[in-house]
């Protein structure tokens, strides 16, 4: 087949433009771009080589037909006219793809039966066989898409989508599709570099695609070369000649190319786990002389080759899959920044993100930007120059008249932090202010663990902690009326500022997104690191860990109301009820209490609660009781002379049936607490529910006394709202 057919190219959406020089290069002529595709002409010569050259598309597609159809019968009528015994064995097997609608037709199965449906018909009358429907390895599969009344009949000469390389049989949580990496290595310019003998490094290389793909560019490697199975391979239409004339000028092209000095290809791992693999893929790729592959942190990355060339830097760090993800995302990027800033002075860097406002955070400029497509994402290939005339960085307004582009930049700008926005850098001056404020305060009274901020700005709604040299954020979620583009980039303006502020390392920021928990989601876990830090609070020492769950276990606007706890308790008997993780009652026995009684329905608080009690001496013979508060306190006959209750606003634990409501349950369960209560003992009771509102039937029966204002220290009477407390007492 010399003459000039019609072929469609289907690619990844955003790669239409890239595909279309590549195609032209390969020989296809009257490219035309359509939405994550392109047509053409060419020979079947051009449609072999598209086949086995082509790092971009996914299909090549050999048109058979163009017809109008105007309803389901006129399409099986045009199917059926074709003679498909030229391209398919009657006893051969068969798959059918339908895409698009009209005509009547708005159902892709109904379509892809009627087109079936009419081949087979015609094999049957006129061979007495019909062919076998395969539809994972068919002989021969055909496509068929309808639009705006024309039916375009196409057989698919490429078999499983050319992105499949073969040899990636194993990959990392969110490979990039082979096909997209090709794309990005070509806007970043690797092929030309290549040719020049530039040098690439990825710094998160998960399982080395972008190094194969570079590695196969490098070494002119057809990227299906190894491929065994066509979609060509049984069509009755297929030459074999022609095939293996273009197979074997690919084969010698690729050893004489492996048989150059190899380029300096290298990719670093922080994951243990996918080195191997990595390895496996790239002597499967037969790249084992040009890739190689190491463990490496970020922290630690610093491309070193052998004869000093400079070169690019490409990776695909993480960048989540929902909005409130970026934040803890954030620091990454500005190492990553601070990595090419310090190590890499006249490489080139892309970075491919979906997450575009975290690029900006890194302390490059990045002087071009491409959009892509990573299935349903939209993300963005950033380029940079990693010169010091490109640095972003120190104190804003300030200007570095005296750098020039391509020299290497001074070691104090490499080192210094990304430069702050304007919000960023208002942000930070709050915290410093605070600082100063609060930090005398905190040394003054002994206290190793205080909110530093707590949305004192509306437009930047975080909470601050300071534990000791860690930094604790909560995120607080926006209201809807913000919009959410917008707040995100706030947080993170903050974000940047707090190591910068505070002069910590970033790897002592933990954030988290505070919000109304729903089902159980209270109690779970946010991570698994299983961390955690000692702190010292009014003499006794308590465990706090700042990652694994949403609160730290250690409630810090109830300071005072422990220590207050703790100066009343000398020969008391303690309940401490919802008791978490019993900080109220390690005070408690720190300040002599005769008895306690602690109790909660989680485990894992327990447990916890068993440590800190341990932690500080204190034996088994502090009773800690696992159960619904509620229920238990109905079962129990004890006498307690100190009673703390501190209620979450709403629980619906797995093991609690039925949902607790402050607001609603809150008669019963000081009815329930007071029955336990000695004559003459006081009750503590406290939640943080902002529209709380105490029982008036709760204010008859007993003594009430609202304490709210003596239980805040200086760290939270910017915000009085946090909790509100009560000590009750039975009547006299």
């Amino acid at each position: 087949m010399s003459e000039s057919v019609e072929l469609i190219l289907t690619c990844p959406k955003g790669l239409e433009a890239l595909l279309a020089q590549e195609a032209s290069g390969l020989g296809l002529e009257e490219v035309r771009e359509q939405p994550a595709a392109l047509r053409g002409r060419g020979s079947l010569e051009v449609a072999y080589r598209l086949c086995l050259w082509s790092r971009l598309a996914n299909r090549v597609l050999l048109v058979l037909a163009r017809t109008p159809v105007s309803d389901a019968e006129t399409l099986y009528d045009a199917v059926h006219a074709l003679d498909w015994s030229e391209h398919l064995a009657a006893n051969g097997s068969l798959a059918v793809e339908f895409s698009g609608r009209g005509a009547g037709i708005d159902n892709s199965h109904f379509g892809a039966l009627k087109v079936k449906d009419a081949i087979v018909d015609q094999l049957r009358a006129r061979f007495g066989q019909r062919p076998d429907i395969d539809k994972l390895n068919p002989q021969v599969r055909v496509h068929a898409h309808l639009e705006r009344g024309e039916l375009v009949l196409s057989l698919d000469l490429s078999g499983h989508s050319l992105h499949q390389r073969g040899y990636r049989l194993q990959q990392g949580a969110a490979p990039l599709k082979e096909n997209l990496a090709a794309a990005i290595l070509i806007r970043a310019g690797w092929p030309e570099r290549a040719a020049r003998g530039e040098a690439l490094s990825d710094p998160m290389c998960g399982v080395g695609t972008f190094l194969i793909e570079a590695g196969m560019m490098a070494a002119d490697l057809a990227p299906n070369l190894k491929r065994e199975q066509w979609g060509f391979s049984h069509w009755l239409g297929h030459v074999p000649a022609l095939w293996k004339k273009l197979h074997d000028e690919a084969r010698e092209r690729a050893a004489a190319g492996l048989a150059k000095t190899p380029l300096w290809i290298r990719g670093y791992e922080a994951d243990p786990r996918l080195i191997q693999p990595a390895r496996n893929n790239i002597e499967r790729a037969g790249l084992a002389e040009w890739v190689k592959i190491y463990q490496g942190e970020l922290a630690t990355f610093a491309p070193r080759p052998d004869q000093g060339q400079t070169g690019l830097v490409v990776c695909n760090p993480p960048y989540g899959e929902r909005l409130g993800d970026e934040a803890s995302l954030l620091y990454l990027y500005q190492h990553l920044g601070e990595r090419l800033r310090q190590q890499c002075a006249g490489w080139d860097a892309a970075v491919f993100t979906g997450a575009p406002e975290l690029g900006k955070r890194m302390g490059i400029r990045s002087h071009k930007q491409y959009a892509f497509w990573n299935g349903a994402l939209p993300c963005k290939l950033l380029l940079f120059r990693v010169t010091a005339d490109q640095f972003v960085t120190g104190e804003r307004g300030e200007r570095r008249s005296a750098e020039t582009a391509g020299e290497a930049p001074a070691p104090s700008q490499a080192s210094e932090p990304a430069r702050l926005s304007e919000g960023g850098q208002m942000f930070a001056n709050r915290l410093q202010k605070n600082l100063k404020q609060l930090g005398k305060w905190a040394k003054k009274a002994g206290v190793e663990c205080y909110r530093l901020y707590d949305a004192d700005m509306p437009e930047y709604a975080v909470a601050v902690d300071l534990y000791r040299d860690w930094v604790h954020v909560q995120e607080y979620a926006a209201p809807r009326s913000i919009d959410p583009q917008k707040a995100q980039t706030r947080l993170l303006d903050a974000l940047a500022a707090i190591p910068v502020a505070l002069g910590i390392s970033s790897d002592k920021v933990v954030i988290k997104r505070r919000e109304r928990q729903s089902g159980t989601r209270q109690y779970e876990r946010q991570d698994q690191q299983g961390r955690f830090m000692e702190v010292s609070e009014g003499g006794v020492k308590l465990l706090v860990n700042l990652t694994d769950y949403l609160d730290t276990g250690l409630f810090l606007d109830h300071r005072p109301l422990r220590l207050r706890i703790q100066k009343e308790a000398a020969g008391k008997r303690f309940l401490n009820l919802f008791c978490y993780t019993a900080t109220a009652t390690v005070h408690a026995a720190r300040g002599g209490a005769r008895s306690t009684t602690s109790v909660d329905l989680s485990k894992t608080y327990l447990d916890w609660a068993r440590r800190n009690l341990a932690l500080n001496g204190f034996s088994d013979k502090q009773r800690l009781e696992q159960g619904n508060v509620m229920q238990w306190l109905a079962e129990d006959r004890g006498e307690y002379d100190l009673i703390f209750i501190d209620p979450p606003t709403f629980s619906n634990s797995k093991r609690m049936e039925g949902v607790f409501d402050v607001q609603r349950d809150q008669v019963e369960l000081i009815d329930l607490a007071m029955a336990r209560l000695a004559p003459g003992g006081v009750l503590y009771f406290s939640n943080n529910f902002r529209k709380f509102v105490l029982d008036e039937g709760v204010q008859a029966r007993y003594q009430v006394k609202e304490i709210s204002e003596q239980t805040l220290d200086p760290d939270f009477v910017r915000n009085p709202k946090i909790h509100r407390a009560w000590m009750i007492q039975a009547k006299v």
